[in-house]
């Protein structure tokens, strides 16, 4: 790895760089945990930029005056002048350029798919043609995030003055969240209602301490509080109260639903009902949210299996057969039916569990689970499969290969296949339009079909990322707004 002083000795002698210089910098590499280490425990895999590694990175850039790097941003982050930023060593006036559009840097820093968004635009990862390539735009956004906290220099936004109108925030999440802090901004008193017993939504539940510490979501949260918010959790929309309740009996002026996606697909095949198959969805909430890793102190218990097999090829895969080791597997495999090139999950989620020791099985299905006769987890029956035509997403389908059945032995399975939609809300609001999926309906403002109601995140988009839901409640934040200041 170069050296990050010594270059930036050199960068400092150059004076103004010119595009050449920038692009002869090297890519700063993320310091981070020894695998084998890791592997076996809670704490924070990747370790953060140094000031120097963060600078040398930050002189990488281009400065495009297209600056298409924004336009991959969902929540239209100045990336350029926050990376300027950077580079000259102003960290704190690069983390508020931020915070103009996204509350949440330390979060989105660590865990958006930047390689697939600003960084998928960044000029220098097309000259490479590698987004793996391009300047390091997440990991410069943890920094400067880290580096203000650290450093005690968290401001808050600025309080418009109170406007007497009421908001009603439905879950906890970042798309909750994120309208909680723009209608505050706003001068609105706001109210987040979450079902669980703490709020950060699948930032908390979903997302392992070891890509996001648990101290770094609390700490936005309190920043909320701090602006005002008040958050009631352990309060289930649908159940405690209905929505027509909090909007007519609470007098709540505007509603916003960002329920998440929390209902976990399973694979509807024999013995799925075994004890020792789980969804990821449990399986990591009993790991993250109630602390299972902690066995003295836990507030659930934890299945304890030597060989577990993990179904599916997304970043809640990666995070649940990653988190199967620190649990006390022995062996992990990611059963696939496509190959390596078709998996959704992101390259580095994907290169750090393979470091940390979890086997890629591909082309590989599961038909059956097989039990022993206490009912029990003794194994899988996959079939083989080779790759066809292109599907609707461009992905090949994967087809079976007839009579190609073999066993794996495993004493657990976790299904990662995705989440749809819980169906309560719907079902207890009037007049509240979803679609089959039960993805609830909105337009391009996130209104739904309900008045004083708007909706953003996973329960519109189904299954996505934190940084997309941030952008949908930016957007609804923003309706909500003008709405109320008619």
């Amino acid at each position: 790895m170069a050296d990050a002083k010594e270059l930036l000795k050199e960068i400092k002698a150059k004076g103004e760089l010119t595009v050449k210089d920038r692009m002869a910098i090297p890519q700063m590499e993320m310091p981070a945990q020894d695998p084998k280490v890791r592997a076996r425990n809670m704490n924070e895999v990747a370790l953060g930029y140094t000031e120097e590694q963060a600078i040398v990175e930050a002189n990488r850039c281009l400065q495009c005056k297209n600056q298409p790097c924004i336009a991959g941003c969902p929540v239209a982050v100045q990336i350029p002048q926050f990376i300027a930023q950077v580079a000259k060593g102003e960290f704190k006036k690069a983390v508020d350029i931020i915070k103009e559009t996204s509350l949440l840097p330390a979060i989105c820093g660590r865990v958006c798919p930047q390689e697939k968004q600003c960084q998928g635009q960044c000029t220098v990862g097309k000259t490479y043609k590698s987004a793996e390539k391009a300047v390091s735009i997440g990991r410069l956004e943890r920094f400067v995030a880290d580096w203000e906290r650290e450093n005690n220099q968290v401001t808050l936004p600025q309080i418009a003055p109170k406007t007497g109108k009421k908001v009603a925030i439905i879950g906890a999440g970042p798309a909750g969240l994120t309208v909680a802090a723009d209608c505050a901004r706003a001068g609105h008193d706001v109210t987040v209602f979450e079902a669980f017993h703490k709020a950060g939504g699948v930032m908390m539940y979903g997302i392992p301490e070891f890509r996001l510490p648990k101290k770094i979501v609390q700490n936005e949260i309190d920043n909320l509080k701090k602006m005002g918010v008040t958050f009631e959790c352990n309060f289930l929309v649908g159940r405690t109260n209905t929505l027509e309740q909090l909007l007519e009996e609470k007098k709540f002026d505007a509603a916003f639903v960002g329920t998440g996606a929390g209902l976990p697909k399973f694979m509807n095949i024999p013995g799925e009902n075994l004890i020792g198959v789980f969804s990821a969805n449990e399986y990591l909430t009993r790991a993250n949210l109630m602390k299972g890793y902690d066995k003295e102190h836990a507030a659930t218990p934890i299945y304890e299996a030597k060989h577990v097999v993990v179904c599916g090829a997304g970043n809640v895969a990666m995070d649940a057969a990653r988190m199967a080791f620190r649990l006390g597997a022995e062996k992990v495999d990611i059963v696939y039916r496509r190959t390596r090139n078709e998996m959704p999950a992101r390259l580095e989620e994907i290169a750090h569990a393979e470091e940390e020791g979890v086997n890629f099985r591909f082309l590989e299905n599961p038909v059956e689970v097989l039990g022993t006769e206490d009912g029990h987890v003794r194994g899988v029956r996959c079939l083989s499969y080779e790759l066809g035509e292109p599907d609707a997403s461009g992905r090949r389908s994967p087809v079976a290969i007839s009579g190609s059945e073999h066993d794996l032995e495993c004493d657990a399975m976790i299904v990662a296949l995705g989440n749809g939609s819980n169906p309560l809300l719907v079902k207890t609001t009037p007049g509240l339009d979803a679609d089959k999926k039960g993805h609830i309906v909105v337009d391009e403002k996130q209104a739904t079909s309900h008045a004083k109601v708007w909706a953003g995140g996973d329960i519109v988009l189904g299954a996505a990322t934190v940084i997309l839901a941030m952008g949908e409640g930016r957007k609804a934040a923003a309706a909500i707004n003008e709405y109320l200041s008619k």
